[in-house]
Formats: structure tokens, C-alpha cells, sequence
């Protein structure tokens, strides 16, 4: 499976340096990419990387966009976002409110990018 950005190019999207295990954050990133991208047709080359040059940045970018959003909230495989409140004296703990009852697995930044590069379908509901 192919990473989609590399230590510079985080560099270049966040305007901070990652820590020293940033490739390896950037490889967890692509991989929450990829499931984003499920579904998506698009053409790749031998590698795995996108052939058009604007959804190769679009799948950069979200990728950048999704290992800083694990990186802020401290949580890269999604599991203590899923508590809003922890407590050990008497175990206490509240799940974080969503529409379906779980915790956010991928950066809001990430999903954007990814849709108005016209990888995503959005669905509205009301």
C-alpha cells in the first residue's frame, strides 16, 4: 500500500515539522485515506499512487490533513476520542454524542479535501 505524503510535504501543509515517527504516522494517515477511497475509481500507476496530478495532491493533502488531526486530538488509532469523560475512581465514562454513536475516525479537513476533489459523494440529510 503506498503512503500519500512524506515528511516534507507534511512540512509544506501544516507549516510544523512531525515528530521523529512521522513517516510512520503518514503511512497509519494513508491507510485511513484508503478507506476513504473504498469506493473511488480512479487511474493508478504502477505503484498505487494516483495518475492525475490533482487527485495525487488532493490524496496528499487529505493525508497531511489526517495524520495532524490524530496528532492534535492525540489519539492515532481512535480509541480515546471515542470518551469525552474518563474517570478511573469508580469507572466513570462518557462516549463522545455523534448521529451514530461513534467515535470520529477521520479528520473533517481530510474528508473535505477528498470530496471537493470529487472522490466522495455527499449526502445530505435533513
Amino acid at each position: 500500500m503506498p503512503t500519500y505524503a512524506t515528511a516534507e510535504q507534511y512540512l509544506d501543509y501544516t507549516g510544523q515539522s512531525g515528530p521523529a515517527d512521522i513517516e510512520r504516522r503518514l503511512a497509519r494517515a494513508s491507510e485511513r485515506v484508503d478507506e476513504l477511497l473504498a469506493n473511488a475509481i480512479y487511474e493508478t500507476d504502477e505503484q498505487g499512487f494516483a495518475r492525475n496530478a490533482g487527485e495525487r495532491d488532493a490524496m496528499t493533502r487529505a493525508t497531511c490533513a489526517q495524520a495532524a488531526w490524530t496528532l492534535a486530538v492525540g489519539d492515532e488509532f481512535g480509541t480515546s476520542s471515542a470518551f469525552k469523560d474518563v474517570s478511573m475512581g469508580s469507572v466513570r465514562l462518557a462516549r463522545v454524542d455523534s448521529k451514530d454513536g461513534l467515535a470520529p475516525r477521520y479528520a473533517q479537513d481530510a474528508v473535505s479535501i477528498l470530496l471537493r476533489a470529487g472522490f466522495l459523494i455527499a449526502v445530505m440529510t435533513w
